[in-house]
């Protein structure tokens, strides 16, 4: 099992939603590790998930749709190198 590590950029009506507890209840589900925050511009949210290939895609679409309450306008996402393994998943500031 290869694994990869992803940085996703969403963007939205993604704040004050509940969507960083979304994001953790899935990758959670999915058993990856990483993070996930609010940025400071108010509408945009940062996850970096590590995990196989076929869990960080589910979690893609999941953050895709997102929570209820939530409008995702946009996602991104690029490789992240990583060098320290991660482990668990939390909800960061």
């Amino acid at each position: 099992m290869t694994v990869e590590r992803r940085r996703i950029i969403v963007s939205g009506r993604v704040q004050g939603v509940g969507f960083r507890w979304f994001v953790r209840d899935v990758a959670d589900e999915l058993g990856l590790a990483g993070w996930v925050r609010n940025l400071p511009d108010g509408r945009t949210v940062e996850v970096l998930a590590e995990g196989p290939a076929a869990q960080l895609e589910r979690l893609m679409e999941a953050v895709r749709r997102g929570p209820p309450g939530s409008y995702v306008a946009g996602c991104t996402e690029t490789a992240d190198p990583g060098s320290e393994p991660l482990s668990g998943f939390e909800i960061t500031r």
